[in-house]
């Protein structure tokens, strides 16, 4: 054979071998784009199918999640009737980390008291008030500054250099609504130390009584002139501890407590579950749930709408010397 003949060959061999490889490239990108596509499509499917509700507490998530398991379930049967829809619960340690997880859409919607929902709403906005939730059978309440009856204090101005108590730190109306209060009304408070040489004679000075007996208890023994808490706790005092309290000031009040959506939640799924919480006591498996989470009565809308209530937290929680 000669030369001339083996090129020719060797030249259609080489063709075949490359249409060949052009071939098998081109069907191997193509079921990757089709697995990719695929993937993305059952990840999607997978999203939807996942109702999740976050909570905040420090402790106890495990059963936090148990206590909250039916209450979520309930809103996932009814958000996707016959379906599979999962419902889950999620606890975050602190109002920034619930603000990251609505960030990241691991949860669709929450329920907070007043102030965490000012935090993650109106200062990230990271989430969207949707209701007001009767916890406790409760739609609003206040903070009550107290002291001993026969303290000889009569008023606010009488506890400058002097010492509160409040609940502890996470507490909306033991701590953070009272201190704002406070703090709108001209009054400094610095946190008690051991010894603090900074400390101006005429601040208030406060510490944390873990409890709300224990706080009570500081107060009645003198070692707080002042406390504070809510109505409701004032309500359920004994009749001798009631007598020997007087009341100083109270806040306004607000809703006791919030539902909210993450601010991005498909707004047929956000109005969706607006409904389902809605007629949610209008339902006897709902009603019996809903008994059995915190004693909520219902779920409603806010008086005023989202922009009344932002209007009311700003002018509650924000402070210029904070900017």
């Amino acid at each position: 054979m000669n030369y001339r003949c083996l090129g020719f060959i060797m030249s259609i061999i080489l063709r075949r071998v490359l249409l060949a490889l052009l071939v098998c490239s081109t069907l191997w990108f193509s079921n990757v784009l089709l697995c990719g596509v695929a993937a993305a499509q059952t990840g999607s499917k997978a999203d939807s199918k996942t109702i999740t509700l976050g909570l905040i507490s420090e402790t106890n998530h495990a059963a936090i999640e148990e206590h909250f398991r039916d209450f979520v379930g309930y809103v996932a049967r009814k958000l996707s009737p016959g379906s599979t829809m999962d419902g889950k619960v999620v606890v975050a340690f602190t109002p920034f980390e619930l603000v990251k997880m609505l960030e990241q859409r691991r949860v669709d919607f929450f329920m907070e008291s007043i102030y965490p929902t000012y935090t993650i709403n109106y200062v990230h906005g990271a989430g969207k008030t949707l209701l007001r939730r009767w916890k406790g059978g409760m739609a609003e309440y206040q903070s009550l500054i107290f002291t001993k009856r026969d303290s000889g204090i009569r008023r606010l101005d009488d506890l400058r250099g002097k010492i509160i108590a409040f609940e502890d730190p996470g507490s909306t109306s033991g701590y953070l609504l009272p201190k704002f209060f406070l703090q709108r009304s001209g009054f400094k408070l610095a946190e008690q130390r051991a010894f603090d040489a900074n400390a101006a004679p005429a601040d208030i000075q406060y510490f944390f009584a873990v409890s709300q007996s224990r706080l009570v208890d500081a107060v009645l023994a003198k070692r707080a002139a002042a406390g504070a808490f809510s109505d409701n706790d004032h309500a359920n005092l004994s009749e001798k501890a009631k007598a020997d309290i007087a009341v100083l000031a109270q806040t306004e009040r607000f809703p006791r407590h919030l539902v909210s959506v993450r601010s991005d939640l498909a707004p047929a799924t956000a109005s969706r579950v607006e409904e389902i919480l809605l007629a949610m006591h209008e339902d006897n498996a709902g009603r019996a749930i809903l008994a059995k989470t915190d004693q909520t009565t219902k779920f409603d809308r806010l008086p005023g709408g989202d922009a009344a209530l932002r209007r009311r937290l700003l002018d509650s929680f924000y402070s210029p010397d904070r900017k």
